[in-house]
This record gives C-alpha cells, structure tokens and sequence, in this order.
C-alpha cells in the first residue's frame, strides 16, 4: 500500500503571542518558507505575512511595473526591487517592503554575497500597500521606522481610503486625499506614479 504525504500544518500566531527568532534563525526559516513573505522586528519578534489577495496583487503589480519602466530607463541610478526582497536594517529589523529602491553608490558598495542574501541596508525608497489584513497602525510603525533608518522618501498607499502618506526625513508626514499621481521627488527623478489602477 502506498502512502501519500501528510498534510501540509500551518502555524497560527494569536496577536498575543510573539514569537522571537534570532538573525540566523530567521534566515533559515526564511529559505525554508519561500512562499511566505516574512519578517522580523528590531526586538527579534517574527512576523508572518500572509498571501495577498487578488486586488492588493494586481495593484502591487501596478506599482513596481511602473517602478520597473523608470528603472529600466535610468538603471545606472541604482536598483528596484519588488515585495519578494528582504532588506536587514541597521536596527537589526527584517523587512520586505513592497517596492524599494536603492541608489547605485549604496549597492555598489556592498559585496556580492551582501547582494545576494537579505540585502544589509534600508532602502533609499520605500512603498507599504495596504492590504486588507494590514492596519494603519503597523504600517505607519513600519514607515517611520523606515525613515529612522535611513529611508529618503516612503510612500504608505491605502486604496480602502484613497489616500496616501508621504514620509521623508525630519519633516511631518504629508497626507494626500485622493491624488491621481505621486512624485519620486528628487530621490528618484523623473519617476511619477500613476495611481488609476491602483484606486479603481
């Protein structure tokens, strides 16, 4: 008699139990769980994110299709990377933004190992896509803690509210009700995103 496989088991994490893993502990649950996208805190504590549903996939795809356009135009600026991408953060977090961006200098200066693991630095550029299971609350954490470590311009984009927070170093978050386009500002020249398909 042949035996088939067991069952697949799925850990369920109640909100009010967290689980810490160290950086290494965290890298070998990570190459062993590829298709989840997870991350750490500053404090160690592992987040697991779930998959996105369809309409958060299809506006993510929006966002880093239109990232990927301006970067195949000016790739000798720096790098694009979309939500699959670890970065490990001066403060010892783990995070996989949605889109990212690093200046060409700052990935240049890291070896080719660096390069190829969890990317040992904080994006120049960031975007958070809030999907139906995020709340605002751990997003905008997220976003500050972002620009405390290094960040020069993070976009926070709720489709539920049409509204996006722009966050960039030593100033107050901007709030824009319902914009049609958003600016890279000088952090990415000439990149401006249009918001249409992820609003609709």
């Amino acid at each position: 008699m042949v035996r088939g496989c067991p069952e697949p088991l799925s850990l369920q994490l109640p909100d009010q139990l967290a689980l810490c893993v160290t950086p290494e502990q965290f890298a070998v649950l990570a190459a062993a769980n590829r298709k989840l996208r997870l991350e750490r805190t500053a404090t160690g504590e592992l987040i697991v994110n779930p998959p996105t549903g369809g309409k958060t996939g299809k506006r993510n795809l929006s966002i880093t299709g239109q990232l990927s356009v301006w970067f195949e135009e000016n790739e000798t600026l720096g790098a694009a990377f979309d939500s699959s991408t670890g970065f490990e953060l001066p403060n010892g977090a783990n995070r996989s933004p949605d889109a990212a961006w690093v200046s060409q200098a700052r990935w240049d200066a890291l070896t080719p190992e660096q390069q190829e693991g969890f990317i040992p630095l904080c994006p120049d550029f960031v975007v958070e896509l809030r999907s139906k299971s995020d709340t605002l609350q751990d997003l905008r954490s997220k976003m500050a803690e972002y620009i405390e470590n290094g960040a020069k311009l993070g976009w926070l984009i709720d489709p539920k509210n049409k509204r996006v927070e722009i966050y960039r170093p030593g100033q107050g978050v901007e709030v824009l009700e319902n914009p049609n386009t958003l600016s890279g500002e000088t952090v990415l020249p000439g990149f401006t995103l249009s918001l249409n398909r992820v609003w609709a």
